[in-house]
């Protein structure tokens, strides 16, 4: 397979011809041919630059730029047309290179994408005729162009990204009648010869031969290319080929059937493995990340070819739950799945020991394996690379996870690991990679990034040390819910405890919760305890002059006065005030008015309108107004407290002169 490279300064060349493992990370050009296309012996004699077509071969360069991608391939320039030989293996080939792609890239020419205008509406795509109408999908070869790869995205003339064979699926489907499920990539087998036929009826190439030659693929068999044999002749032998492949096949099934019934004790191998996460760090919620979800499925979906999804982020930000996620979910999609330590060599290696067991388990006549000595680990990993390399031993999922010190050119560390060494030699099954690393690039790379769904976070923080149960704890309360509330809070309650702690602040703010609720209940003797019970919490952990714990001192102060406590309350009221002062000092006004406002509440349900006490409050809430610039309510508070001090003092007593005197500072501004 011959490549197109982009270098570091831009520039475009053509690579040597390369084969098997070698062939590194590509993206592919799906096109209709146009005037003066880019020719193989254009770019050989430099003259490629100069034709119009190398506008799209430009703009496959930028786009696998953008996508991290150093290597691309295009049709009309990566293959020595005048080579019989070069062409024949190439369409042979054909839909294995559009398979194996990383991306695919539908250039349309005859769709163009306008900026929206003002009052369209947000799903509004101006677009979506043109694309219903376009040429390309009346062409033989894109065909497989659009079923072969598993990610196909389609740009305008202008290079503007349209959508994903995924995103546009549904029109897809109507103009191409084909099931959503085979362009969500359900293997072509599952469909009859006639439908398959079908999707190709109406395409139309411009050798007549071709029409049949761009099926090859689609109906997985080969044979030599005869041009000018014509269109029936081809089919002819387009026919013969797909009715040997159904022979063998069937052949095949008859065998393994006969070999089942002669040999009842010896079932033919299935290669499926119990599903099991028995060792692995997960958490009991994982939620959200479904961008990230759909796009590993969409890349690993298979017809049994390699793929590999590679998830690189900071740690601890979430790659090894997404894997888990994704194993979880799709376990049906895989006869095996198996997870891997790759943080260090004995890791790896122990984990290879591990998979070893598991296959031997539930099938203990395993070719390979059975006679495997189990002490010596690098004949172990050498035969479970063996097994899961047989031929139709394709729907396995390994999942390498930290891959944190890989093998690079510029990680000097000996102990760094080449992943290439353990991996199957065969190009089949699913791999997914967890790493810190960006510089891993055997795979489709998903960067892992901070959530950015608030609401995605919220659920997350609900999930984590029973919060989730807090939540529905304060839910119920809101609503009025109080028993159902109570049962959450205690869950709650119970939860932090174990997990955290009798004095962490968690667990006395859900102490805190509860007393409150108990209050509303009218269960005033279960309130107290849990204040005091909080309120002790509060003072050991965090101090007495602390905002949670005044907090707590105001609560009690309410719950006294309902008991008619009245010396109690008038004590806890007093310090309560404490928290007043201190956001006042803080700078924070109105949470020090709203405190205010609380004492000012109970005071007066506790001791009357008049007590000196209330006075006290009510000038500090006009003091308040009066540093607000609430001047209204601040004259009116001071004249409250006047009338006040007056009634129960005297005109002359200090505390009356000082509100005199504040009254003579505000009417003064």
């Amino acid at each position: 397979m011959r490549l197109l490279k982009r270098d570091d300064t831009g520039a475009i060349s053509l690579t040597e011809d390369i084969i098997g493992d070698r062939i590194p990370r590509y993206a592919i050009l799906s096109h209709r041919w146009g005037m003066e296309e880019v020719t193989f012996k254009d770019l050989m004699d430099g003259t490629g630059p100069s034709r119009q077509g190398y506008d799209k071969i430009r703009f496959c360069s930028d786009q696998a730029e953008r996508d991290g991608l150093d290597h691309f391939w295009v049709d009309t320039c990566c293959i020595d047309k005048s080579s019989s030989a070069e062409l024949t293996e190439a369409i042979n080939s054909m839909f294995q290179w559009y398979r194996n792609a990383a991306k695919c890239y539908v250039y349309l020419d005859d769709v163009s994408k306008p900026a929206l205008q003002t009052g369209d509406e947000p799903n509004y795509q101006p677009w979506e005729p043109d694309l219903r109408r376009s040429k390309w999908f009346t062409r033989g070869w894109t065909l497989q162009e659009l079923l072969a790869p598993a990610s196909v995205e389609f740009f305008s003339r202008e290079g503007a990204r349209l959508g994903t064979k995924r995103s546009l699926e549904l029109p897809i489907s109507e103009i191409t009648g084909i099931p959503l499920k085979v362009l969500r990539g359900s293997p072509l087998l599952d469909c009859s010869v006639p439908e398959r036929m079908a999707w190709a009826e109406s395409r139309q190439t411009t050798r007549d031969e071709d029409k049949a030659y761009s099926l090859l693929g689609i109906f997985d068999v080969q044979m030599p290319l005869i041009y000018g044999e014509g269109k029936e002749k081809a089919f002819k032998r387009l026919q013969e080929e797909i009715d040997k492949a159904r022979k063998g096949k069937l052949a095949l099934s008859i065998l393994t059937i006969i070999k089942s019934l002669t040999y009842p004790g010896i079932q033919h191998e299935d290669f499926s493995v119990t599903f099991s996460l028995s060792g692995v760090p997960e958490i009991e919620h994982f939620v959200a990340r479904e961008q990230e979800l759909a796009e590993m499925r969409e890349t690993l979906n298979s017809d049994g070819s390699r793929r590999v999804v590679v998830l690189h982020g900071l740690g601890g930000i979430g790659k090894t739950q997404l894997a888990i996620a994704y194993a979880k979910r799709h376990k049906g999609s895989y006869s095996a799945m198996f997870w891997l330590n790759i943080k260090d060599e004995n890791s790896l290696k122990q984990s290879f020991s591990m998979m070893l067991k598991r296959i031997l388990r539930k099938h203990p006549s395993a070719s390979h394996l059975s006679s495997v000595d189990t002490e010596n680990l690098d004949e172990v990993i050498d035969a479970v690379k063996a097994w899961l390399s047989l031929p139709s031993n394709t729907r396995w999922l390994l999942i390498y996870d930290n891959y944190d010190n890989p093998k690079l050119p510029s990680n000097k560390d000996p102990a760094a690991l080449d992943i290439d060494n353990f991996l199957p030699e065969s190009y089949q099954g699913s791999v997914i990679i967890t790493t810190r690393s960006s510089q891993v690039t055997i795979g489709h790379p998903i960067r892992i990034r901070k959530m950015e769904n608030v609401l995605d976070s919220i659920e997350i923080l609900s999930n984590a040390s029973n919060r989730r149960e807090l939540i529905h704890s304060n839910l119920y309360y809101n609503q009025g819910k109080l028993k159902e509330a109570e049962e959450m809070y205690q869950r709650a309650l119970q939860g932090y405890e174990k997990a955290l702690g009798p004095d962490h602040t968690s667990t006395l703010d859900t102490v805190n919760n509860l007393g409150l609720l108990y209050s509303d209940q009218g269960k005033l003797k279960e309130a107290k305890e849990m204040y005091q019970r909080a309120l002790q919490g509060y003072e050991k952990t965090l101090g007495p002059d602390y905002t949670s714990t005044l907090d707590i001192v105001n609560n009690l102060g309410v719950l006294y006065s309902d008991q008619s406590k009245l010396k109690e309350a008038e004590k806890m009221y007093q310090r309560a005030l404490g928290l007043g002062l201190l956001y006042k000092n803080q700078g924070k006004l109105k949470k020090a008015e709203k405190m205010y406002k609380r004492v000012l509440q109970g005071y007066e349900k506790t001791l009357g309108p008049d007590h000196t006490s209330i006075l006290d409050t009510v000038n500090n809430l006009g003091l308040l107004y009066f540093d607000q610039g609430k001047l209204k309510e601040a004259k009116e508070i001071y004249q409250r407290a006047l009338q006040g001090y007056e009634k129960a003092l005297s005109p002359d007593y200090t505390l009356t002169l000082d509100i005199i005197n504040n009254l003579g500072v505000l009417y003064s501004d």
